[in-house]
């Protein structure tokens, strides 16, 4: 496994972390084309992409750093068969090389559900494992989200 840092993706690349996207974050969450994923994309500001580049060339984790109200946050997408094995501690601690403090919304519950029909599993513990807090008075509740806010600083 190898991580690739650019500041643009390829489509190639583009279409592999939509299928990850599509495939890992919950289903109310997917986009319907890469189209659509390449738009949220294009809104982003000051983009840093990190790649997990898989032994046969597939892309098996993304996450991506932007700027957003005065604030660097961020977003990771790690495929479901690499929990648990130290990668996406080890993506993180990448982007937490390159700046000065995170900012993320974090599914807090375990009630959503993947498109493959599987439960969405929270990732909280996991950010507060990798020293985050959680900003429990600031929440983004929308139809297709409900989270809370978690931030990491230097």
């Amino acid at each position: 496994m190898k991580i690739i840092k650019q500041t643009e993706l390829d489509q190639k690349q583009k279409i592999q972390i939509f299928e990850l996207w599509n495939n890992e974050y919950p289903e109310k969450l997917a986009y319907k084309t890469v189209e659509e994923f390449e738009n949220y994309l294009n809104n982003l500001i000051e983009q840093s992409h990190y790649l997990l580049l898989d032994e046969v060339g597939q892309y098996s984790g993304w996450a991506t750093t932007f700027t957003r109200d005065n604030e660097i946050w961020f977003a990771i997408i790690i495929s479901e068969k690499l929990h648990g094995k130290g990668i996406g501690t080890k993506i993180l601690n990448n982007l937490k090389e390159d700046k000065h403090a995170l900012n993320g919304w974090v599914i807090d519950h375990n009630s959503d559900k993947k498109s493959n029909g599987s439960i969405y599993k929270s990732p909280l513990d996991f950010y507060i494992k990798n020293n985050f807090n959680v900003i429990n008075d600031t929440r983004l509740e929308l139809e297709i989200m409900s989270a809370v806010k978690i931030k990491w600083t230097k």
